[in-house]
């Protein structure tokens, strides 16, 4: 369920070094009803004290941090604030960062150029359990995704009958669907642009992520990608 001005603000930590764009965040998010800012940090010592204090639903998290990238920080604001998801909010755009925040659990991956409307959809799309990658670094995401997998294993003689890809196995409908979300659609536009309940979509995608056995929608987006190219 997309959230909305009447529900309860989301509550959020950000984590910047710099203090003036910290602060800049932090203005912009609080002009927003939709959000409140519990608590910000500018290193990791901070950081996980504050996530520990306050349990916030959304962290923002620099990469570029005094001493420390945010992307080694993930595991232990993951367990400061198990109920937190992370989006990173950083000027990388290494593919290897890329790799290592969706290794450590990231639900997102934007770069400081991002508009302010984009990020606050962002952060709605993290709290609803998707996940929201900056478009600069889509490109980069079958690389990323290959780094966090491995190299995969030698494609098997396929057995008579049976799909030589798992994406065959999607059905028609399955197709549509992650074609959408291979463009960063959320469940909201994708039931829209269908004419199907929000629901059937979450349904689809379940089924989806099983059949390719997958976890995630950055991870099926990116399969689809890497076969499409």
């Amino acid at each position: 369920m997309d959230h909305d001005s009447t529900a309860t603000p989301i509550r959020l930590l950000v984590v910047d070094d710099h203090t003036l764009f910290r602060r800049g965040v932090i203005a912009l998010l609080e002009a927003d009803p939709r959000f409140r800012v519990v608590a910000e940090a500018g290193d990791v010592g901070e950081a996980l004290r504050r996530a520990a204090e306050t349990q916030p639903d959304i962290i923002l998290l620099d990469n570029h941090l005094p001493g420390v990238k945010g992307v080694d920080a993930l595991a232990g604001l993951r367990q400061a604030a198990p109920g937190a998801r992370i989006l990173m909010l950083t000027v990388s755009e290494d593919e290897n960062d890329l790799a290592a925040a969706l290794r450590g659990g990231a639900q997102g991956y934007l770069l400081k150029t991002v508009d302010s409307d984009v990020m606050a959809s962002a952060i709605v799309r993290a709290m609803d359990g998707e996940s929201a990658i900056s478009p600069e670094m889509t490109g980069k995401l079958v690389t990323a995704f290959r780094a966090i997998q491995g190299s995969p294993p030698a494609p098997q003689q396929p057995q008579a009958n049976a799909p030589a890809e798992p994406i065959e196995s999607l059905s028609p409908r399955e197709q549509e669907i992650l074609t959408h979300i291979t463009r960063g659609a959320s469940n909201k536009v994708i039931a829209r642009a269908l004419g199907i309940a929000e629901t059937t979509v979450k349904i689809h995608v379940q089924h989806i992520l099983r059949k390719l056995n997958l976890a995630s929608r950055v991870q099926a987006a990116v399969y689809a990608v890497s076969r499409m190219a």
